[in-house]
């Protein structure tokens, strides 16, 4: 048996809402699923906090200023992959500054979408947090059977 303690990746989505339509960006030379849509998202870096990854974040990749108060937790993702993550997922309905592509060697398209008509390239666990994001479960799985 190893004496190496089990390591929890952790990550940050952004469910940013705007007239019934979110934000979906599309992966692109990632080397992990690249042409597929998701969310604004990424990984803790460590000695910062979920809201202040998520601000960070949004920063990063989209070029816009989500105020903590404008962050609205909705769900949290027990999920296993080819590693095992705890995802946390924010919506938000005001920010500053308008979404754009900031790192375009990891995105390739950032666009709006209907939330009853999302791209069929959406990653699976993406697109059944964003449809139920508003299900009143904080808390699911994913990926265990």
């Amino acid at each position: 048996m190893s004496d190496e303690k089990f390591t929890l990746r952790a990550a940050v989505y952004l469910i940013l809402m705007k007239d019934g339509k979110t934000l979906l960006s599309r992966r692109f030379n990632t080397g992990w699923m690249d042409g597929k849509y998701s969310l604004i998202a990424g990984h803790l870096d460590g000695n910062e906090t979920v809201f202040d990854t998520m601000i960070r974040e949004a920063s990063e990749e989209a070029g816009i200023k989500v105020a903590k108060e404008d962050l609205k937790p909705v769900k949290v993702l027990h999920r296993k992959a080819n590693t095992e993550y705890m995802d946390f997922f924010f919506v938000a309905e005001k920010w500053e500054g308008e979404p754009t592509i900031k790192e375009p060697n990891k995105c390739d398209d950032m666009s709006w979408f209907p939330i009853g008509s999302l791209p069929e390239n959406t990653l699976p666990y993406i697109k059944d947090v964003i449809k139920n994001h508003k299900d009143g479960v904080a808390f699911i799985e994913s990926g265990w059977n």
